[in-house]
């Protein structure tokens, strides 16, 4: 089993940033697939961002290409969603994933964490 913890939501303005944490333990990190999903109030849950085992492969969503950035550090067990120039479309709560298979959609992926609220005020 592996536990998932984010960190690092909250409050920014529109144009600001933000990273995200997301722990892991209980399971060999460097085996699992990591993803962020978002979902917005009254809409689905979505990929945001993946990266592969080794870090060397990353996925990102259209609508946060050239602003998110994906990265893991597997000696400490943390992936981490950079963000910037956020928007107020951004809105939404953001979960960290971890899966076996390189895939996109939320059902491909095993765990989760609790989520971590980000809210971009215009």
């Amino acid at each position: 089993q592996v536990q998932l913890v984010e960190s690092g939501g909250g409050p920014v303005q529109a144009g600001g940033s933000l990273r995200l944490s997301c722990a892991a333990s209980g399971g060999t990190f460097s085996t699992y697939v990591m993803a962020w999903f978002r979902q917005a109030p009254g809409k689905e849950r979505v990929i945001v961002a993946r990266i592969s085992w080794s870090g060397r492969n990353t996925y990102y969503a259209d609508s946060v290409k050239g602003r998110f950035t994906i990265s893991r550090d597997n000696a400490k067990n943390t992936v981490l969603l950079q963000m910037n120039s956020l928007k107020p479309d951004d809105t939404a709560v953001y979960y960290c994933a971890a899966g076996s298979r390189l895939q996109i959609r939320s059902e491909d992926y095993d765990y989760w964490g609790q989520g971590t609220q980000v809210t971009v005020s215009s």
